[in-house]
């Protein structure tokens, strides 16, 4: 329930937010007495688009830490606390960044990265990772999302979505135009009807599904190489195909991921149930990527 309240307080905070800022530049005047204004709508879908997906990657960190109930480490507890704080710390070196946040949360075997940039991270384990793996998989898994930092894919996908976004808002909105117009002929009043709020609403969940296999394409395609980025740290694509099998076990045990659904795709484990819409490969096929990717497996 909590997280609910959270996705749905943070999601009208941001709309709000977008709202106030398109009627304080005036870009969401785009329909005008004279037709559809095609500049100002694309300054809108833009404002729109790349405004929420930027505002929810500042928020990602603070977001993470609420929806899971990750505790970060400042001073290491335990051993196994001190063994994480120094496995991610040497890692981060290695890749060249700066040490990120080391939270754990409760819930299934998962881990994820997020943060706004490469230098303000934060890494969080599941208690169930650290209960059903070993330390040279847990490393692995470490490395990976080390390597998801270092790459920058979170601001990366941001980035993607806010284009993917912008374009489904504005070509919703001329669809919705001109569907508008064709059912409104005969009328001689001027504005929109009720046509174009219908239509604008469907396109936005036809054309945002198609704009989601893109999305969920390039989720994949990093997920491959923050594989590739945790061989390359470890010196050895072993510790991560162990790993990815340790998943594939549990995936097909039945177990379902904790991490709320706008983690999801930051997580090392998960998916969805067509592949097309997935946000990750299957852990055979990475299995298969790593040992066709010609590094070192002994």
């Amino acid at each position: 329930m909590k997280r609910i309240v959270l996705f749905i307080a943070t999601n009208l905070a941001i709309m709000l937010v977008l709202g106030i800022s398109a009627s304080l530049l005036g870009v969401n005047r785009y329909l005008t007495a004279n037709g559809l204004n095609l500049g100002m709508l694309l300054g809108f879908a833009a404002l729109m688009g790349f405004g929420g997906a930027f505002i929810s990657l500042w928020l990602s960190k603070p977001i993470a830490k609420w929806s899971t109930g990750a505790r970060v480490i400042e001073q290491p507890a335990n051993s196994t606390e001190l063994w994480l704080m120094n496995t991610i710390a040497a890692q981060a070196r290695k890749a060249g960044i700066k040490m990120p946040e080391v939270a754990i949360y409760p819930g299934e075997p998962n881990a994820f990265a997020t943060g706004a940039t490469k230098n303000a991270s934060l890494v969080a384990v599941s208690t169930g990772l650290l209960e059903s793996m070993t330390h040279e998989e847990i490393e692995a898994v470490l490395a990976h999302e080390v390597a998801h930092i270092a790459n920058g894919d979170m601001v990366t996908l941001t980035l993607i979505q806010g284009v993917v976004n912008t374009f489904v808002i504005f070509l919703a909105r001329v669809v919705a135009y001109f569907v508008d117009q064709f059912f409104r002929r005969d009328e001689e009043s001027s504005g929109p009807g009720i046509a174009f709020t219908v239509t604008a609403v469907i396109c936005d969940l036809v054309f945002g599904l198609l704009a989601s296999i893109i999305v969920a394409w390039f989720s994949r395609q990093r997920e491959y190489r923050a594989d590739r980025g945790s061989a390359q740290i470890l010196g050895t694509p072993r510790p991560m195909i162990a790993a990815l099998r340790r998943l594939g076990g549990i995936e097909q045990a039945g177990v379902q991921s904790s991490l709320p659904k706008n983690l999801a795709a930051s997580g090392i484990a998960g998916g969805g149930v067509l592949s097309l819409f997935a946000s990750h490969p299957s852990c055979e096929d990475r299995i298969a990527a790593l040992q066709h990717a010609g590094l070192r497996t002994a």
